[in-house]
């Protein structure tokens, strides 16, 4: 039942055909007007073309492949056995509810087994997630699962701490409510003393 399901997907994924550029800069007039303005008016004319070239940077993340980004690893790792991490990865990304930043930093660290990735890699990885739309605890997720598919460390320990516009501009505009979601795998989810090692570097 679940193939079928995800099956399904799939071909729905498949028939959503991609509007043109000319058809996404239509919406944003279209928006404009729905919010009160003119879209023909000078200050307003090039607006849609600028939204739409923001939105293709926002949202790039579609057209990377976080695996293939973490697939040149390296062996030689002169019997190293302690964990690699980076800590303050700076991020921005869009809440897929309102389609509004939010901004804070990833902490990510991985126990490697055999091979390790260049850290800038690592980094690459946020971004790709961080340029879709998604809510920060799906990211969160995916973050953790792309590393232990690429890399199949013993664990891995993802955290990132955001501040959502969402809620700090609209709704019940609380500003600077940092949000933090967490995920482990492997030893970090197994050995606490690994996850509480990993939160007081993340605290340094």
């Amino acid at each position: 039942m679940d193939a079928i399901v995800k099956k399904n997907a799939v071909r729905k994924l498949e028939e959503l055909k991609r509007p043109s550029r000319e058809e996404a800069e239509e919406a944003v007039r279209t928006l404009i007007a729905w919010a009160g303005d003119d879209p023909r008016r000078e200050g307003l004319r090039d607006t849609p073309g600028r939204v739409v070239s923001a939105y293709n940077e926002f949202f790039s993340g579609y057209g990377e492949d976080a695996t293939e980004v973490l697939s040149r690893t390296f062996e030689e790792v002169e019997g190293y056995d302690d964990i690699v991490m980076l800590r303050d990865i700076d991020l921005t990304s869009h809440c897929e509810h309102h389609i509004i930043p939010f901004i804070g930093t990833a902490h990510i660290a991985y126990y490697p087994t055999t091979a390790v990735v260049g850290i800038s890699k690592l980094a690459r990885v946020v971004d790709i997630f961080a340029h879709r739309l998604q809510t920060q605890e799906t990211m969160t997720a995916q973050i953790a699962e792309s590393i232990d598919k690429a890399l199949k460390p013993h664990g891995t320990a993802v955290m990132i701490d955001a501040v959502h516009q969402c809620m700090s501009i609209r709704g019940v505009k609380k500003r600077d409510v940092a949000t933090i979601t967490t995920q482990f795998t492997g030893v970090f989810k197994q050995r606490p003393e690994l996850q509480e090692r990993f939160i007081e570097l993340v605290k340094r």
